[in-house]
């Protein structure tokens, strides 16, 4: 194949706004979820109540996830984004406007995660159209590396803003998501729809679930998924709990989750080689193992200084792992039933971020924050070492 070849094969129109898109979004999200959790400690809401409006974010996706799989498979990959982006900008408008209730910022927390879904489906399934065979994991590597940046800079623009003071100012906060909300909604817009062709998914019939989900591996694959991204989405809930705990302040609990993203970052760019050297199994065991030794670091009662070191570990570990799940589901689904596979694998991880934040205020009312990141590292440990057990490679 000659380097003309390799070289065009990228979509440049597409794949341009789609990680620009990517990268809006994830600064977005992340702002509208740490601020929520400190509109939260703020209004002093109880533990019970700080579950609940984490959880309301994953709540009614549970339920969404598998029809939008089949909407995506008929070819509307761009039109989930500009729904997903649509709906992020009305549940910011109301974390803006009208954040006094822990019933409104609950209400609020599922709107947004409805966004999340859609967009978040229709980004997985359209990395497949911003390349040819030949650059598509080029394609999905960038991908990766645009959400970790996304994932610095939202905690930095909140450590930034907040300074020295234990509690950010979440109107100005709120205030800014929204802002960049409408910016988000606009470049959706800028991505084009699929071509139409005779014989399409849409002229065909579905694949059926059961053979989705009979796919050697791909059950091991989503159950490591929904740890890993469940665990992630944890670090950002209940950080800022921990740091009102321990009397940390708002500016280094941004730090911290800044070095995470970091961390992530790195990983991320050399994620290929060490694919080719470790193999599927290996650096999915290897890389929540990681993981799963930031988060023990953070469950104990040790200095400040240990937080970071935490950070570093647990954005390494799990920007391999979250990464290397993801890709093993592109590999596996059958390729007109991939929407549908991937937004399998997104139930599964909206039922982790449902249920286990709330238990994670079950253990926190009981043991303290610190229990929590300590029940979150036993069970990366336990999926990491059942999926080396149960994959091939």
């Amino acid at each position: 194949m000659s380097g003309s070849q390799v070289k065009h094969d990228y979509d440049l129109r597409l794949l341009a706004p789609f990680l620009v898109h990517a990268l809006m979004f994830q600064v977005v999200t992340g702002l509208t979820r740490v601020t929520t959790s400190y509109r939260a400690i703020e209004m002093d809401v109880s533990y019970i109540w700080y579950g609940a409006i984490n959880s309301g974010y994953a709540l009614l996706p549970i339920f969404l996830a598998i029809s939008l799989g089949r909407y995506i498979d008929r070819g509307n990959d761009s039109h989930s984004i500009w729904i997903g982006s649509g709906f992020q900008l009305v549940a910011n408008l109301g974390f803006w406007l009208w954040p006094v209730t822990a019933w409104s910022l609950t209400l609020y927390s599922v709107i947004a995660g409805i966004g999340h879904l859609f967009t978040m489906a229709g980004h997985q399934a359209l990395t497949l159209r911003c390349a040819g065979p030949v650059s598509r994991e080029g394609v999905f590597g960038w991908y990766m590396v645009v959400l970790s940046v996304g994932q610095m800079i939202a905690p930095g623009l909140i450590s930034w803003v907040a300074g020295a003071a234990r509690i950010p100012p979440t109107g100005v906060l709120f205030a800014l998501a929204m802002a960049m909300s409408l910016g988000t909604l606009a470049i959706a817009f800028t991505m084009r729809p699929r071509q139409r062709l005779a014989g399409d998914a849409k002229d065909k019939p579905m694949v059926p679930l059961a053979d989705i989900l009979g796919v050697p591996g791909l059950i091991a694959v989503i159950m490591a998924s929904v740890m890993t991204v469940a665990s992630m989405d944890l670090a950002v809930i209940y950080l800022p709990l921990l740091g009102a705990e321990r009397h940390i302040d708002a500016g280094n609990i941004g730090m911290i989750l800044m070095v995470r993203a970091i961390a992530s970052i790195f990983s991320r760019v050399f994620y290929g080689p060490m694919l080719r050297i470790a193999g599927r199994a290996q650096l999915t065991f290897w890389s929540m193992s990681i993981a799963t030794l930031g988060y023990a670091l953070i469950g104990l009662p040790l200095s400040l200084g240990w937080l970071y070191v935490a950070a570093v570990l647990i954005g390494f570990g799990l920007g391999l792992a979250v990464t290397v799940c993801l890709s093993n589901v592109v590999n596996l689904a059958p390729v007109d039933a991939r929407g549908t596979a991937m937004t399998i694998r997104l139930t599964g991880n909206r039922m982790g971020q449902f249920l286990i934040p709330f238990a994670g205020s079950l253990i926190a009312g009981v043991s303290g924050v610190g229990g929590v990141f300590l029940v979150i590292a036993f069970c990366l440990f336990g999926t990491g070492a059942a999926v080396k057990r149960v994959m091939v490679r």
